[in-house]
């Protein structure tokens, strides 16, 4: 049977980690986006790249012979304030999109049988302390209208439906990534009275939910993906303040939000107190279920107080001794690193790496010379290493490389946790500067590494 699945959204924050776990449980990925060429940098793994603009039809062709579509495209909610005309391509985003994969579905010879699609738990509008299962009545307000006709046109799918009821996704990114810099400056503090309800999900859980509801035959209708412990905005606040170890006593009123961001202000200040009825009920386990260990993993990585995290991942067609050598050799990371950088390495204390190796070499950050020395903290061919900055321009730079074999070729992920100097100051060099600059480092590779393996 076919293992093709079809997906949108997927360059997103929770679309590329799914694109991830779909390819490791041996799915094939047809993407549907708008830019080919941004899609395969985001996800360099072996999938089909379809360009489509989510207001044009579908064609049939791209859904034929598929299992499923897993449709999480449509216009960031929580960006700006809404215009007339911010609201309409939130709606049409949704919607229209939806309506052409449905009908271009109904036209295949072979059609998907499974349609997992996102919505989101602001379909039940505000509704104080009312605990609220998937069975609860739809609310009022423009994030509940566009719900329930965001599900109208999934269910009009002909095979098994889910809808995921979405609560605030917590993880290296997302909301958690706007959250973060005010309160890691000391600037943190509930919204309004902080007494509204908030639903929110780690993204691990929510990628895990998406393969589950794929997966499980038994599983339809709307879910709501939400961990079981749902909190108030003060709680949730003072679990954050806790995690960070900063004070969060800066509260922000109702009547600033408003001025702010006007309705939009409503994802922010509305109370829902949703709770995972279906998915608790078909067996589905949260690994994630409070919010004190989801943001104790989440804002001190390793237990690192003050760092901050970033992943990358890229597939190569070739054999796991084989990429892991590539990378052992000490002079193939000036070939891979972007030449602005001016990269060099200066001396090793031993001819090839391995546990204890020490690497100096020099570079140029921002056109300021810098030197830096690694040490490789740990060594296990050919399935992971580590390198620790010993000095350099970081308070901590770790850097794990793992190998693993998979669709007939080698999987290689990276994630690197590293501390920025200077305490808020540094927090703000990170989010103005560095983490944009880490993320083009990484891009740079990953095209170079295209090239090196032909892939």
């Amino acid at each position: 049977m076919s293992k093709t699945v079809v997906l949108t959204g997927a360059t997103g924050f929770v679309g590329r980690r799914l694109c991830l776990a779909l390819f490791r449980r041996g799915y094939h990925l047809r993407i549907l986006c708008r830019s080919v060429e941004q899609a395969r940098l985001v996800i360099p793994l072996p999938a089909e790249f379809v360009r489509w603009d989510a207001e044009t039809e579908v064609d049939p062709a791209h859904l034929e012979g598929s299992v499923a579509i897993l449709h999480l495209a449509g216009a960031p909610i929580a960006e700006g304030r809404w215009s007339e005309r911010r609201k309409r391509e939130i709606l049409r985003s949704r919607t229209i999109s939806t309506e052409h994969l449905v009908a271009a579905a109904a036209r295949c010879q072979a059609p998907p049988k499974v349609f997992v699609g996102a919505s989101a738990i602001g379909l039940y509008g505000d509704r104080g302390d009312e605990v609220l299962s998937e069975d609860a009545a739809v609310g009022g307000g423009f994030l509940a209208d566009v719900c329930a006709q965001w599900e109208a046109a999934e269910s009009r799918f002909p095979g098994r439906v889910v809808m995921l009821r979405t609560g605030v996704v917590l993880g290296h990114g997302g909301a958690l990534a706007k959250m973060l810099p005010p309160f890691r400056l000391g600037g943190g503090g509930r919204l309004a009275s902080g007494q509204q309800w908030m639903s929110w999900i780690h993204v691990d859980d929510l990628v895990n939910l998406y393969v589950f509801a794929l997966e499980r035959d038994d599983v339809q209708g709307p879910v709501n993906a939400v961990a079981p412990g749902t909190l108030t905005n003060r709680d949730f606040t003072r679990a954050l303040s806790r995690a960070i170890g900063m004070p969060a006593v800066i509260p922000l009123p109702k009547f600033m939000l408003r001025l702010i961001f006007g309705e939009m202000s409503t994802v922010l200040l509305d109370s829902q107190r949703v709770n995972p009825v279906r998915a608790l009920a078909a067996g589905f386990t949260f690994a994630h279920p409070d919010i004190a260990s989801a943001l104790a993993a989440l804002v001190r990585p390793r237990g690192e107080a003050g760092a901050h995290v970033f992943d990358s991942y890229q597939w190569f067609p070739r054999s796991q001794a084989e990429v892991f050598e590539f990378f052992s050799r000490a002079e193939n990371l000036e070939s891979i690193t972007p030449p602005w950088l001016n990269f060099r390495i200066l001396k090793m204390d031993r001819p090839q790496l391995e546990e204890g190796t020490l690497i100096d070499y020099r570079l140029r950050i921002k056109g300021v010379p810098a030197r830096w020395r690694t040490r490789i903290s740990r060594w296990s061919p050919p399935e992971e290493f580590m390198d620790s900055q010993l000095k350099g321009p970081y308070d901590l730079w770790d850097h794990v490389h793992r190998f693993e074999t998979v669709g007939g070729g080698t999987l290689m992920t990276d994630e690197v946790v590293y501390r920025v100097p200077l305490g808020p100051i540094g927090h703000i060099v990170n989010e103005v500067v560095i983490k944009g600059d880490v993320r083009t480092i990484f891009d740079y590779r990953t095209k170079r590494m295209a090239g090196e393996f032909s892939v």
